[in-house]
This record gives structure tokens, sequence and C-alpha cells, in this order.
């Protein structure tokens, strides 16, 4: 080869590997622990977004996102992260009938498939609400109570409001861990809403959707998919009528949710500070500090992936709280998530995901969430903590409207 043709090719090789970004150039800084999959990342469906915050003199914060392979047409399932949109829009609704979000709120039931709540052992009152709904959604991020929350909201009106708050690509089609038809998603439950009295304050009757909800081609990934009698198809899993929720938007309703004032009001949610106290408190809460419901059988980084990497045995930093929603299923790994570190002044927003499925069945529970997926939000989570603890600033935020008792 001539030495001028290699020197091009070395300088376009050189060229190609340059970072971007501040985001990429921190991957690529730490190969021992991304290179894997930042060689292959259309393998592993490698998507990032890392946003630095900066506060003015008055504290109000300046958001500056960066990106690594984020793309709306790239499927990922969102797996538990569509349970954060449904609190959120829950507590609007809340507000606009004037309901409080601890009334007694029942489930009943119209169809054979549906099911009737009338009461919850895991709440100390025994009775069902949106609050405790919530509470278990943020805490150990349950199923059940999504559904309830995707009952409540109906359908129709839960992808209609999520497109009109300008969350593109979004489509939220099913319950979670109900393997139910599509038609029986398409019908919501009727509800309703009992005071302290006994009396009846608010009825929605059963509402159904008959324009639903697809993709606009199949969806086909992977090489193979477990059937219901446990034999594997050679064929892939068609994601098609599967939630969707695309990286960007999910990135955008958590800055909204956590840094309201960086929004005009247009773009703010319906929520009252009451509201944002709540919610703040139950994404940054260890399931362990939590009295009603009580989790006596789960560790205290359950559901914090990045950063702690979802491992029992982590030492906790102190000063530190992860505000987040977290998702996994079908061998995808999501990670919505704000960090704060009130001594060291720090905080930045990072939402990602990846394909933990070296064998690429589908459906066969044995995914690489333990080799692949919680090391790399483990090394994520503390690198970029690394680099923003060294990134100068020129205010330091005010954080105490994030600081809570979590022993009461």
């Amino acid at each position: 080869m001539p030495k001028t043709l290699f020197l091009l090719l070395l300088c376009m090789s050189t060229l190609a590997q340059k970072p971007k970004n501040t985001l990429e150039h921190l991957l690529m800084s730490h190969p021992d622990q991304f290179k894997k999959l930042t060689d292959h990342p259309e393998k592993y469906r490698l998507q990032i977004l890392y946003t630095q915050i900066d506060r003015d003199a008055k504290n109000k914060p300046t958001l500056t996102t960066f990106s690594y392979r984020s793309d709306s047409n790239e499927y990922f399932y969102p797996a538990s992260t569509v349970k954060l949109a449904a609190s959120v829009l829950a507590l609007e609704k809340l507000n606009r009938l004037k309901i409080d979000k601890s009334t007694t709120f029942q489930t009943l039931k119209n169809r054979p498939s549906q099911l009737e709540i009338k009461t919850d052992s895991s709440a100390k009152s025994g009775l069902p609400s949106i609050e405790h709904y919530i509470k278990k959604i943020l805490l150990v991020s349950d199923n059940e109570a999504y559904n309830r929350l995707y009952e409540f909201l109906g359908q129709r009106p839960f992808n209609e409001t999520m497109h009109k708050k300008g969350f593109n690509g979004v489509r939220l089609t099913h319950r979670l861990q109900t393997p139910l038809p599509r038609l029986e998603n398409q019908y919501t439950n009727p509800i309703q809403f009992i005071d302290a009295s006994g009396k009846i304050i608010y009825q929605q009757s059963e509402a159904f959707n008959d324009k639903p909800y697809s993709a606009s081609k199949s969806i086909l990934l992977g090489k193979g998919t477990m059937n219901d009698s446990g034999v594997v198809e050679d064929k892939p899993l068609d994601f098609s009528l599967k939630n969707a929720y695309p990286l960007q938007a999910q990135h955008e309703f958590l800055k909204r949710l956590l840094l309201p004032e960086a929004f005009p009001a247009k773009d703010r949610f319906l929520l009252s500070k009451e509201d944002y106290a709540f919610l703040y408190r139950y994404m940054s809460m260890y399931p362990t500090e939590s009295k009603d419901p009580v989790y006596p059988n789960e560790f205290d980084t359950y559901c914090k992936f990045l950063y702690y990497g979802s491992e029992k045995n982590a030492v906790l930093n102190p000063s530190m709280r992860i505000f987040n929603k977290v998702g996994d299923a079908y061998g995808f790994l999501l990670d919505n998530a704000y960090v704060v570190d009130f001594d060291k002044k720090i905080e930045f927003i990072v939402t990602a995901v990846l394909l933990c499925n070296e064998d690429e069945i589908f459906n066969d529970e044995k995914y690489d969430y333990d080799t692949i997926g919680y090391p790399f939000y483990k090394n994520l989570g503390q690198i970029i903590y690394d680099y923003e603890s060294k990134r100068p600033k020129k205010h330091f935020p005010n954080l105490d409207h994030l600081r809570f008792n979590y022993t009461n």
C-alpha cells in the first residue's frame, strides 16, 4: 500500500473515532467499561442522553443536552418507564376533577377480563387510592398499580394527552404483566371515587378506544421467540402492537418534571407544589425507607440502576439522592435519572436504554442484565458523576427543595 494512501486511511480512521461531544468523549475515554458496547452499538441498541445543568444567580437552570445515538426511529421496548408518565397524568386528571389523591379509588368491572379492586392490603388503611398506587410505582415499579392508572386515564386520553404535550412517537397500548388480547386493552374499567363517609363523589364509565394504536409497520427483533409452551420458534418477535416511548420523549418528560422552572408555563405539568414534592420524595426514596407501603424484603438500590447498578450490597452515598424511574423487559434495560449530591452541589440528568440479549432469543427470560446491563449503568453513572464533580460552575445550585425527611 502506498505510504500516502496509508496515511490518508489512518487520518480518516482517527477522524471517525473523534468524539462528537462531551458524552461521547466520556464513553471513549473509558474503553475498559464501554468499548464492548460502543464497538457494536447497533447490536445493543444503545442510546444515551445526558443533560448538564447550570444555574444563574437566581438559581434558574440552563440545560445543555448531549446525545449518543439518540434516534426516535430505533425501537426499544419502554417497559416500566411508562409508569412515570401515567403517575403524572393521573395527578393532573385529579387536579382537573378537584379530587384529592388520597381519596378511595375503586376499580369496577364490566367485562370478564377485567378486575374489580375495592381493597388494597398493602395500604395501612386497607383502601386503594391514586396516591398509594403512585407510591408503589415509584418505590418498586408495581405493575398492577400502573394498570389501575391506565384504567383511570383510558387508553385514548392517555395517548392523546402525551401527544398534545409534545411527546412525539409515544404509543401506549396495553396493561403490564397482564396478557390480554389487543381488544381487551382498548377497553378500560369503570371506576369510582368514594369519600370518607362512603359517598360516591365521582364515577367514570367503562371506556373503549375504537381507533387502536399500532406501529405503521412490523417491528421485528431477534432471531427466535419462546412461545407460551416454552418452545423457541425460529422467528423474530414483533413489537408493533406493544408500547413505544422514544428516548427523547422520556428525557424531555423528566426534564419538565424535575426542572419545571426551565420551561415556559404552557409546557409545565398541571401539578401543585405539593404534587411535585410528593413525586420527588417517592422517586428518590429507597423501598426500605417507606412506611406505607412497606417492603421488608427489598433492598435500598432495587430500582437504582444508574451509579449503583442495582447492587444489593452497594454502599450508599449519604449526600446523594437519585430521582428516577427504571424499566426492564424483553432484555431492554432503561433508566431515567436526575442525580443530586447535596454536599458537592452536583446535579445532572441521564436517560439511557440498551438491549441485554446476547442470544437474540426473546420471551425466554434469559437476559444479560447482570453481566451487561447493570454494570453499564453503574459505570455510566459514576463516570458522569466524577466528571460533574470537577466541571466548573459559575453558580452552585440551591437544592433545598429536594431535601426530604424519609423517616415519617
